[in-house]
């Protein structure tokens, strides 16, 4: 039995597949946060959230990483960490850091880094020839507007250290940008208390379909685990409002999404890591857009689950510790899988999802998950307002998206104003 220390979570999808698989694979965790009442707060009335089972919940300072690595090493020696883990993106490269002090295995935590900080992304896969955007790194709006001009409208304006889409803009012309500045300028402190980097990233506006590229890098090689196909609404935000995996396209955009990514893992030196990497496929080629060193979130890793059999937060799991992943494919009976989101358009209080009865008895879905009534809603401007979703697979070929969309077409959320 392997002994894994988790460092803070999502609250999401994820915080309940990682524990999941950590226990499914015979080991037990520690948990340690900064903040235990972001967890108590997040598990239904009456249940506890599936990390706070863990053999030990331990308190510590996770944003002060200086302290926090010489009390980890203490801990190491109370009580023996075999790997160390998080689905959090705002604390990979901290695991990074703390799996490099006790040497167990993970990805260099310089490669982690570079590859959670969109701007560092940028500069180290434009030196290894990884095409992308034309961009800009700007330290202001001064900066931006001057970049603007040179580059040309329209532009991505985009915070180089938040995820989920958070203030991520199209703009077409100096108001917008300036607006978008400003809002970026106005989010100092992510939602876990730390100080964000007033860097701003400019790129070119790329046109084309966007996947995602899903991969587990072990002992030097990456291996492809498939590609998803994302749809992206709510301009001039980029909000991901669904996926189909596999992904519907020629084999020869497959391929060379695969060969792009696996280009971008191999450029940031990334290895021991569960990747997801998202390409724009413009009519020029595919173009990095950027790399998550860790499993997908959205419910992307479900619907792997269900099509090929392969559980990527084991896989995560077992990178950690230093063992081969089983990446081996099943029969599932399903030839693709789909989810879509239920993206509020109005700010109020939810009153009703009308339709949800008829959904939940359709042959074929395979989850739904709704918000209940008195939630507070606002027009969603990133990928957390989600009111819910609805996911459905396909046993004859690719049809799971079509069936998502007809499902999430027949409900009606009815919000009523503060």
């Amino acid at each position: 039995m392997a002994h894994l220390l988790v460092v803070e979570s999502w609250v999401g999808s994820m915080s309940r597949l990682l524990p999941r698989a950590i226990r499914e694979g015979g080991h037990e965790f520690t948990f340690l946060t900064r903040d235990l009442h972001h967890y108590l707060r997040s598990a239904p009335e009456g249940t506890a959230h599936p990390l706070l089972g863990a053999r030990n919940v331990l308190t510590s300072d996770t944003n002060d990483v200086d302290t926090l690595l010489p009390e980890i090493e203490r801990l190491h020696g109370a009580l023996g960490f075999d790997g160390v883990v998080t689905s959090c993106d705002y604390y990979l490269p901290t695991v990074a850091r703390i799996a490099a002090r006790l040497g167990l295995p993970g990805p260099t935590p310089e490669s982690v880094e570079n590859a959670c900080r969109k701007d560092a992304t940028r500069r180290v896969l434009g030196e290894a020839g990884v095409p992308g955007p034309r961009f800009a790194v700007c330290a202001d709006r001064a900066e931006a507007e001057e970049a603007a001009r040179r580059l040309g409208f329209p532009l991505v304006v985009k915070p180089v250290d938040l995820c989920a889409g958070m203030f991520v803009r199209r703009v077409d012309d100096e108001r917008e940008l300036a607006d978008a500045c400003r809002a970026i300028a106005d989010f100092p402190v992510n939602a876990r208390g730390q100080v964000r980097a007033p860097v701003l990233l400019l790129e070119e506006l790329l046109d084309g379909p966007e996947v995602s590229v899903e991969t587990v890098s072990f002992d030097g090689t990456t291996h492809v685990v498939g590609v998803t196909d994302k749809s992206v609404g709510g301009a001039p935000a980029f909000i991901e409002t669904g996926h189909m995996f596999p992904a519907a396209l020629a084999p020869g955009d497959t391929e060379a999404a695969q060969d792009t990514a696996v280009q971008a893992i191999k450029a940031l030196g990334l290895d021991s890591v569960v990747a997801h990497t998202e390409i724009k496929l413009t009519p020029a080629g595919p173009r990095l857009v950027e790399v998550n060193p860790r499993p997908a979130g959205n419910r992307i890793t479900e619907l792997i689950r269900h099509v090929a059999g392969l559980d990527l937060a084991a896989a995560c799991v077992d990178v950690a510790l230093g063992r081969a992943p089983d990446l081996r494919r099943s029969d599932t009976g399903l030839r693709s899988a789909a989810v879509g989101f239920l993206v509020p358009d109005a700010a109020g209080t939810l009153e009703a999802i009308d339709g949800s009865d008829q959904v939940r008895g359709v042959q074929g879905v395979l989850e739904v998950q709704l918000a209940e009534p008195g939630r507070a809603v606002k027009a969603a401007g990133s990928n957390n307002e989600y009111l819910g979703h609805v996911m459905a697979g396909d046993a004859e070929g690719l049809g799971a998206r079509a069936r998502v969309e007809s499902l999430l077409s027949g409900l009606r959320p009815r919000v009523s104003a503060r």
